[in-house]
């Protein structure tokens, strides 16, 4: 009797995908000024607009598309339709999709999460999608699971790029461990004896200094605050030390200024991938 061929993990998939695009991040984050600055109206019209031209222009040729969910489902169901579509566009044009929804819960209602972004059959099926820990690592789990299942992965906050985001990550659990090292300590364990790279990722933004925090997780580490944040490229050694070849350094509006021109997008993500690659090749 035949048994189907298990989905490649994710970790694989992504390593290959930084090694033949790129190790580059594009999000997707259609708000309102953002589409005023195209030209286009703030409303379903100008989502959709945006949602495609950015799709066509980059999804053949960056690793990581990154669409940011609440800025379509602010639109209702409409909104998410567009969302439906860019995920599927994205994927078969050869990008793998990351859907930043940052979901966190427990029990029945994290596992309606995982399935809405990690079950092959959902409409909103993505590669890879951002969950908060701070209910406790082990609500993940549901959603942990479901990533192993599907060959997914999940990007678990660790020490985000937002300055309050420290009263929490930087506090100190029990044993003296500030709970983002104990958050990471965490998918280590999850990632054991995966190669080339496990599937959970921590998210750690480029903006921080020295994380002062043991990065080598054997997953990948996104990198938020790259470009209108203030980071660049070469900052991403000093922050992420021996892990910066995992890293995948996550940019939005520093590509996204440059539409509608088609053009100018891909030119704008060459010109950061290329960035990257200097900046990590340098510090190996």
């Amino acid at each position: 009797m035949s048994h189907p061929r298990p989905p490649e993990p994710f970790g694989a998939r992504l390593r290959r995908a930084m090694d033949t695009r790129g190790p580059l991040c594009v999000g997707i984050d259609p708000h309102g000024s953002l589409l005023r600055a195209w030209g286009l109206d703030d409303d379903i019209a100008g989502l959709e607009r945006f949602t495609r031209t950015t799709v066509e222009a980059l999804a053949d040729r960056v690793a990581v598309l990154k669409p940011q969910s609440a800025f379509f489902e602010r639109f209702g169901s409409r909104g998410v339709a567009v969302l439906e579509k860019a995920v599927e566009e994205a994927r078969a044009a050869g990008a793998l999709v990351l859907m930043d929804a940052k979901r966190g819960d427990i029990g029945s209602t994290m596992a309606a999460y995982a399935a809405t972004y990690l079950d092959q059959d959902s409409p909103l099926f993505s590669d890879a999608v951002t969950v908060s820990p701070y209910l406790g690592f082990g609500s993940l789990r549901p959603a942990l699971d479901a990533a192993a299942a599907s060959g997914s992965g999940v990007f678990v906050l660790a020490l985000t790029s937002n300055p309050e985001g420290a009263e929490v990550q930087r506090a100190t659990a029990a044993d003296g461990r500030s709970l983002a090292q104990l958050m990471l300590d965490h998918m280590a364990e999850e990632n054991a004896g995966a190669s080339p790279l496990g599937s959970v990722g921590a998210v750690v933004g480029a903006t921080l200094g020295d994380a002062g925090v043991d990065l080598a997780i054997n997953g990948p580490l996104l990198a938020p605050g790259i470009g209108a944040q203030g980071a660049t490229p070469r900052d991403l050694p000093g922050v992420f030390g021996a892990a910066v070849g995992n890293v995948v350094p996550s940019v939005s509006r520093g590509v996204l200024r440059h539409g509608p021109d088609t053009g100018a997008l891909r030119a704008a993500a060459a010109r950061f991938a290329d960035e990257v690659r200097t900046a990590v090749g340098a510090a190996r």
